[in-house]
């Protein structure tokens, strides 16, 4: 396990989780995969996320000799870890959506989960909010077009407040209080949401539950180089390229899914 933390996701929105584990685990070496060759994910089949993901996410891990994989993408991580967990011996970490403490946080006991379509139609999802926010109303909100717009502002792109109103008045006229940002997206436009939706109403991730999920995982100390490499499987534009120069990388490679 001596091997870098590899982080995968569909896109950019990864890279909130990324933040949060590296400010837990700052001496590793991290890799970042993107699959941005099939973009986004909440309108691919089950069958075609679970496939792809799972061929991609294996050769990449044992290429680099990755230490531990964190599936940062809430819509694959509701189906692909049974079968990624029979593929590798590494630890693999999913994303959940942060339901429980959503619920234990309202005081109108009136939540709202912002994910995918595909998130939000799962039976997983069902699963958590039956579990966990069982004595609360909760709204489900699915949106494709909000993974665009968060991939378009890490490139450099101004978010068109009219568009993102329209896409979040559902919201803007529920009566909730919290609403859970089910999509890893989403953190990377926090503030532009929050603008948009009011203060009135608290907004939630799974960053800092999951980084330290994998520091007690990687209990041991590692002395690594701090190197930041990402990979991702279609061509990136100058704009998101600069970005993840400011962001700390400075090794791209493109690679090629085998599945």
């Amino acid at each position: 396990m001596s091997g870098p933390i590899l982080v995968f996701d569909s896109g950019i929105g990864g890279l909130s989780v990324m933040s949060e584990i590296r400010k837990q685990l700052p001496q590793h070496d991290y890799c970042y995969l993107f699959d941005n060759a099939r973009l986004p994910y909440g309108n691919l089949s089950e069958q075609e996320l679970i496939r792809g993901c799972v061929a991609l996410i294996t050769q990449q891990a044992k290429r680099l000799n990755a230490s531990i994989v964190i599936v940062a993408c809430n819509t694959a991580s509701t189906l692909v870890l049974p079968q990624l967990r029979q593929s590798l011996t590494i630890p693999i970490v999913g994303v959940v959506p942060a339901i429980k403490p959503a619920a234990q946080l309202s005081k109108k006991k009136h939540i709202g989960l912002l994910a995918t379509p595909g998130t939000v139609k799962r039976d997983y999802t069902q699963e958590l909010i039956n579990q966990f926010a069982g004595d609360c109303q909760v709204e489900l909100f699915g949106t494709s077009e909000l993974v665009l717009l968060a991939e378009q502002h890490v490139a450099g792109k101004v978010i068109d407040k009219s568009q993102l109103k329209a896409i979040l008045l559902p919201i803007i006229e529920s009566d909730i209080d919290v609403l859970v940002l089910g999509c890893t997206h989403f953190p990377m436009i926090a503030k532009e949401i929050s603008d948009c939706i009011g203060a009135g109403v608290t907004l939630l991730d799974s960053g800092e539950a999951i980084a330290k999920r994998v520091r007690f995982l990687l209990s041991k100390e590692h002395d690594g180089t701090k190197q930041l490499q990402t990979c991702f499987t279609k061509g990136i534009t100058e704009g998101l390229k600069a970005a993840l120069v400011d962001y700390g990388f400075s090794d791209f490679s493109l690679v090629t899914i085998t599945d």
